[in-house]
């Protein structure tokens, strides 16, 4: 076959098996997108009942626990909509997603390239599961420090409501705000603060994560009539994600 005969059919070929890694950050960061609006609200009251105990310690001390109301995630989220209007139940969601998609889409293509590139499988086709763990933990780390400066950003803003609380102005006044002050003021390396935790934190539960995930479409594949291509990558996603979530 021809140069130019390959390259036309190299140009009929869908876009995921054209540029397979980028389709794969892709995919990845829009699910992420979509798992993040669906559950930001339940992030934001969990925040914000935290940060409700925290205001009321430092007003009144001691006495915190017997003097502060607490109302629970339910009202606490119907309080929000009363008193600030249902939207702002995605208040500060823009960092969130924005780690989100760089964690999810960079974890992914870390660790396809790690298993069909560095580790490669074996004489027969399998995928070893030690390789499996030892590559869903690098991955998790490498993403999660791409995202470290959204992480951080997302964090912070989240703060902004404690400082409300407290009474004390606000210190940003958006996302882009937010990383200009603390560029400003930390530099690049302030972006990174508090980083090895986090990488930690991510390699331990991508190992959890990937390591399912890769079992259970290799399942699939060898076991059904499925073929390995993005329905499929869909289907092992939400499976791990129903595991975790009965978890």
């Amino acid at each position: 076959m021809s140069v130019p005969e390959e390259e036309e059919k190299e140009r009929r070929l869908p876009l995921a098996q054209r540029w397979p890694r980028a389709s794969k950050f892709l995919l990845s960061g829009c699910a992420a997108t979509v798992a993040e609006l669906a559950t930001f609200p339940l992030d934001l009251t969990k925040t914000r009942l935290q940060m409700q105990g925290e205001a009321a310690l430092a007003r009144l001390g001691d006495g915190a626990r017997e003097s502060a109301p607490y109302r629970g995630m339910v009202r606490t989220a119907l309080g929000i909509i009363q008193e600030e209007g249902f939207l702002k139940l995605w208040q500060g969601v823009t960092p969130a997603i924005y780690r989100h998609v760089v964690y999810s889409g960079g974890r992914m293509v870390t660790y396809e390239h790690l298993r069909e590139v560095v580790f490669g499988k074996s004489e027969d086709e399998h995928y070893p599961l030690w390789k499996s763990v030892i590559g869903g933990m690098m991955a998790g780390v490498i993403g999660q420090f791409l995202a470290n400066p959204t992480d951080l950003v997302k964090v912070q803003m989240q703060m902004e409501g404690k400082r409300k609380l407290e009474g004390k102005p606000l210190r940003f006044r958006g996302v882009h705000h937010a990383f200009a002050k603390i560029l400003a003021e930390g530099g690049i390396r302030g972006l990174w603060a508090g980083w090895v935790p986090n990488i930690q934190r991510a390699a331990l539960v991508n190992m959890g994560d990937l390591t399912t995930y890769d079992t259970v479409k290799h399942y699939l594949v060898l076991n059904t009539p499925l073929e390995d291509n993005i329905m499929t990558h869909g289907l092992s996603s939400d499976l791990v994600g129903s595991h975790k979530a009965i978890q």
